[in-house]
Order: C-alpha cells, then structure tokens, then sequence
C-alpha cells in the first residue's frame, strides 16, 4: 500500500492536477487535516526536482492561507469547537495561564513549532484562541513555512536523485520513522505545549 501511495504521488508530480492537490492538503493541513503536506511534497520533489521550489511557494502560501483559517477555528468557534480541543489537549483549567504565556512568547510558539513535526494546526488554533494578533500570526506563519518548506525543497533539489534512491530501497523504513516522528511531535504538543 505504500509503495502504491508513493508511486502515485510520483506520477502524480507529471499531472496538472497535482499542484492543486498538494495545495489542497497543505491548506487543510494547517486547520483540520491530520496529513501533513510533505506526504505528496517529498514525492513530487523527488519525480521532478527542478520544480521542488514552485512545490515549496505553493504549499507555503496555501499553509498560511489554512492557518488563517484555522485562526478563524480558534477565534470565532471557542465555545464550540475551541472549548473542546483545550479539555481534549488538558488545558481546561490553565486556559488564562495559558493566554498569558501565548501574549508573552506567541512569537517564539509560532516560529519555532513551525518548523517542528507538531502538526500546524495547533498553533493555529491557539493562535486564534489566544487572540494573538493576526497580522502578526499571518507575518511569523509566512517565516517559518516558507523555512520549513523552502529547506525541504532545497534538500530535495540538491540531493533528490540520491535521497529518492535511498527512499526507495527502503521505504517502509522511512515512512515508520516519519510517522513516529508525527507521533511524538503530537505527543510533545499534547505533555509540553
């Protein structure tokens, strides 16, 4: 099954409906979508290299355009939807702590989570909960996707044709080792955020 996942994601990358894809994920990633982008990113950068940047741009600005909307989540559905996710990650009764330390260090939450496997969404949500500012939510999601997709189109441009050899003679491997990578970044958000 992941070899046929991948294989598709590869011939995918010789589609014109492929940059709408990945688009797509990368948009639902940041707000409600449990699969990061990089599952069809690192596939279609490694089939076509030289368009690793243009991957890069695309899921950079449809990830900030998802955050917005994951701001939105946090921000306008707390009594619904917001009150539930803080009790589900156990921050139901440190939510003005919890606001504070946001108001103080948000900069620092946004830039640095980021970049990690903690999936997005979370720092959108609370973002949003937090009520941090937006433009400044918007300015620091701008940063640190573009660093964080912008290197893996870098890493994948400069090596892809050794890293998708490698990738592909043992790619069960990597793809465990991505998920328990998913797994303890979500493990980290839920004990350490």
């Amino acid at each position: 099954m992941l070899r046929r996942m991948y294989d598709w994601c590869v011939a995918a990358a010789y589609k014109p409906f492929a940059t709408w894809i990945l688009g797509i994920v990368s948009f639902l990633e940041s707000s409600v979508f449990p699969v990061p982008p990089d599952v069809m990113l690192v596939p279609m950068a490694l089939a076509r290299p030289e368009k690793a940047y243009s991957y890069a741009f695309i899921c950079t600005w449809t990830s900030v355009a998802g955050g917005v909307l994951g701001y939105a989540i946090g921000a306008l559905l707390y009594d619904s939807v917001g009150q539930w996710l803080i009790a589900l990650y156990g921050y139901g009764d440190k939510v003005e702590a919890f606001r504070e330390a946001y108001a103080q260090y948000g900069m620092w939450i946004i830039l640095l989570k980021g970049l990690t496997p903690i999936p997005y969404k979370i720092v959108t949500i609370t973002s949003g909960f937090a009520g941090y500012d937006i433009w400044l939510f918007i300015l620091f999601s701008i940063i640190t996707r573009a660093g964080r997709f912008y290197m893996l189109a870098f890493l994948l441009h400069r090596y892809g044709a050794k890293a998708r050899e490698i990738i592909e003679e043992r790619l069960g491997f990597w793809v465990t080792l991505g998920a328990i990578v998913l797994v303890a970044g979500i493990v980290a958000a839920l004990y350490l955020f």
